[in-house]
């Protein structure tokens, strides 16, 4: 085309494809949502803003980001799908102008005690080539280098065909050398099982000799015990004869057959490191995480000092480092390392893994080294592990979504944080952001609150628009966004000290620090100072010491508020004791299940790839009991009305009159403390959020009997106004005379605390050290580290 012809022509008019500007949403009805319509720009940053549980993350994630995510996977073949997980469409009339959503979520990493930092996001992968391409001597493939891969020796027959029907057979011998330790099997570290935390040796196993959870002569267990013939269950442990207890022990798993059915038996060990050690220890349930703690000594593996490698892959150096050296190396101490190696034969895997590692120091997380086991980084370092391989992408036209970003950060790591977010969007990209934090708020293009209140109170959208809006609104959200906390004017006097010397946990340097008890004590400094190192490393294994940490509560749709408080037993005992009956009959999971639904309320009908489809039960109408159960009453009400209370109307019903449970009205006071008064009790825990989820499990533990609470980061999932209810309820747990100590990066809970422990000056190995032991004010006053400049500029200082 001629330049003349070009100035010559009219501007276009706008395309009909440049219309789809909005995603548009219509009718969505999603657990508390009520016929919510919204509709959201697309290139910009939307920030949703609400009360924890007024229907942002149905909105966001069971809404928005479940349907794209639904589409993209209907595109694969049927094959494809059936691996996929089935997702329902989400109870909403209209979706339109979706774009591909990626989902950055609060979901701790997968706590697999193989899962490391460098496995999760390939830079375990990357180093193995490197070393299996570089290092010397060379031992071999990358294999060699996998603490996940053991090694394998074969010997044996081989059959060679050789021309038509002959055949020749050859002794073959077949190895081929993994990185795993042979020691430890890849693990890091050796356990030593106590045998007298397994049994009572002066009991038989009929008298209930076998003291594991879970290991009871009802069950399966004791049909096999008492079948499978190495051993009397009649007679005392004390009395075995060496190979009977060597069988009860140590057997490995044999195939046997008790009254025509095919079993098989293993020893108590191999069962225990099967069912239990194979796992995380923070993932097990609290009954069995307490007996493998009291029965389970680990210890760093000897052979390969913790490395989990093999003596082979330890051997195999890249400039004096083998591949153990270099995952130990913190991240940015790596990156430097990498950038200082010169091969042209593996350029671009160089390049490809100095993005990698570049991006881990971008992202605030360079103190991380590779062999960090993934589940026990934090909410917020797990959260910004997975953003990891997002931020170099070359993927626009994108919906990222993000729960809660700033999670775990401190206010100097915010900033950070914030920037990253707008540079997505500046790629052009939606960017969709669940978030509570004034910093994070202000930053937004457009603003969705939610509420007005939470639970069947919320789920309306109050407002829509821009930041400034939103102040001027009137909303709770808006009346809050400008809060300031004061410094306490007095401070409490301690009551005595809790000691703790020479702590030493990750990048702890010999800490010597007296924690003071019967007083609010905050532990703060930014990400990666060490606060969680010398909490978990010194103080919560005390005896008397409660510790209420961040990992995930992991329930089925089975799974409630009664059931996991432990509530729904002094019911269950209320009820039966009423109605002359077993408790077991007010139980969906026992006895009183509809027979129909097994308990369940709806019915599921698997449809292969396809979603599946609930249906509420026609038997019980969703009530999940039987009909004669419900029959039974209790203070004029049967137990599935009592399921389908709120907490607060649960508290005042169990509180007072014919229907008065001390023990039930002991747990809901609990709960409403925490500030989860509109739940109801039945309601599905995979249908909480995650800050629901945190408060839920304070609850739990508040029951505890213990001097010392601590608390890792309760703010996590704190609307503003909510901040205000959780710190009178941690001055109530200190007034009652009780030790409070708080991890949190919170501004206004650094405010009201009595004494501030200030950790750092920096992240890695270059915190690690206690800059500032003091009240608040006299933070403020020093203003000598991050946090105290921080919290001087919050109070106005």
């Amino acid at each position: 085309m001629s330049k003349a012809t070009r100035t010559g022509t009219q501007p276009p008019a706008s395309h009909v494809a440049d219309r789809h500007e909005l995603i548009r949403v219509q009718g969505a009805r999603e657990n508390n949502l009520k016929d919510v319509n919204v509709e959201i720009p697309k290139r910009r940053l939307t920030v949703f803003t609400g009360v924890s549980g007024s229907g942002k993350s149905s909105l966001v994630f069971g809404t928005i980001a479940a349907e794209s995510q639904r589409m993209i996977n209907e595109t694969y073949s049927a094959f494809v799908q059936g691996f996929m997980p089935t997702l329902s469409r989400p109870e909403v009339d209209v979706l339109e102008g979706l774009t591909t959503a990626i989902i950055v979520d609060q979901e701790r990493m997968g706590a697999n005690p193989r899962s490391t930092v460098g496995t999760a996001t390939d830079a375990n992968a990357m180093l193995r080539i490197l070393f299996s391409r570089l290092g010397q001597p060379h031992i071999g493939s990358p294999n060699a280098y996998s603490f996940n891969v053991p090694s394998v020796k074969a010997t044996g027959a081989i059959t060679v065909e050789r021309g038509v029907g002959r055949t020749k057979t050859e002794k073959a011998t077949f190895h081929r050398l993994g990185g795993m330790c042979p020691r430890c099997e890849g693990m890091g570290s050796v356990n030593d099982i106590d045998l007298t935390q397994l049994y009572d040796d002066s009991k038989s196993l009929n008298e209930g000799a076998l003291t594991i959870p879970g290991y009871s002569m009802e069950g399966w267990y004791g049909r096999i015990f008492r079948g499978c013939g190495y051993f009397d269950p009649d007679k005392p442990i004390r009395r075995y004869t060496k190979k009977e207890l060597h069988d009860l022990l140590y057997r490995e798993p044999t195939k046997i057959k008790v009254e025509g059915i095919n079993l098989t038996y293993a020893g108590l060990i191999p069962q225990i490191q099967k069912s239990f050690l194979a796992k995380d220890v923070d993932s097990l349930q609290p009954h069995i995480r307490a007996f493998v703690e009291r029965a389970v000594t680990f210890t760093t593996c000897p052979e390969c000092d913790g490395t989990r490698l093999s003596k082979e892959a330890r051997s195999s150096k890249i400039e004096g480092k083998s591949i153990a050296d270099v995952c130990a190396m913190q991240i940015n101490d790596l990156a430097g390392w990498v950038r200082n190696l010169d091969e042209p034969s593996v350029a671009p895997l160089l390049t490809g893994l100095q993005n990698l590692l570049d991006s881990f120091v971008e992202i605030g997380l360079g103190y991380l080294s590779l062999d960090r086991p993934a589940g026990t980084l934090s909410g917020g370092e797990a959260q910004r592990t997975k953003m990891i391989r997002h931020l170099g992408s070359s993927l626009t036209d994108v919906t990222y979504v993000f729960d809660e970003p700033t999670i775990g950060l401190h206010p100097h790591d915010i900033q950070r944080m914030n920037d990253l977010l707008l540079r997505l969007r500046d790629k052009g990209n939606t960017v969709l952001v669940v978030e509570h934090k004034p910093e994070t708020i202000a930053i937004g293009d457009h603003v969705v609150d939610l509420g007005p209140g939470a639970g069947t109170a919320g789920g309306e959208v109050v407002f829509e628009g821009t930041v400034e809006g939103l102040r001027a609104s009137g909303t709770l959200t808006g009346r809050h966004l400008d809060d300031r906390a004061v410094l306490k004017q007095t401070v409490r006097t301690p009551a005595g000290v809790l000691e703790v010397r020479g702590a030493g946990t990750h990048n702890l340097r010999d800490v010597d620090v007296d924690i003071p008890l019967g007083v609010l004590v905050v532990i703060t400094g930014v990400a990666g100072s060490g606060k969680s190192s010398l909490i978990h490393g010194s103080v919560s294994g005390r005896d008397g010491v409660v510790t209420v940490d961040q990992t995930a509560i992991r329930g089925s749709r089975r799974s409630n508020p009664a059931t996991y408080t432990g509530l729904l037993d002094p019911i269950r005992k209320a009820f039966a004791k009423a109605n002359g009956v077993k408790p077991a009959l007010f139980s969906p999971n026992s006895e009183g299940a509809c027979p129909t639904c097994n308990g369940a309320g709806v019915i599921y009908t698997d449809l292969g790839m396809m979603a599946g489809v609930a249906t509420t039960c026609e038997e019980c109408e969703g009530k999940r009991f039987q009909a004669s159960v419900l029959e039974y009453r209790f203070g004029g009400r049967d137990i599935s009305e009592v399921l389908a209370m709120p907490v607060t109307e649960a508290e005042a019903f169990f509180g007072a009159g014919d229907a008065r449970t001390p023990a039930a009205h002991a747990i809901l006071g609990r709960l409403t403390d925490v500030g989860l008064g509109y739940l109801t009790l039945g309601q599905p825990l995979t249908t909480l959020s995650g800050g629901e989820r945190q408060r839920l499990k304070l609850a739990t533990h508040m029951a505890e009997k213990g001097g010392v609470y601590v608390l890792d980061e309760p703010t996590t999932g704190l609307h503003l106004a909510d901040v205000e209810q959780l710190l009178g309820l941690l001055d109530r747990l200190v007034d009652a005379g009780k030790s409070v100590v708080v991890i949190e990066h919170h501004q206004a809970v650094m405010a009201h605390a009595d004494w501030l422990i200030d950790l750092g000056p920096g992240a890695g190995h270059d915190g690690g050290r206690v800059v500032f032991e003091g009240t608040p004010a006299d933070l403020v006053a020093a203003r000598s580290t991050l946090t105290g400049e921080h919290l001087a500029a919050y109070v106005g200082g």
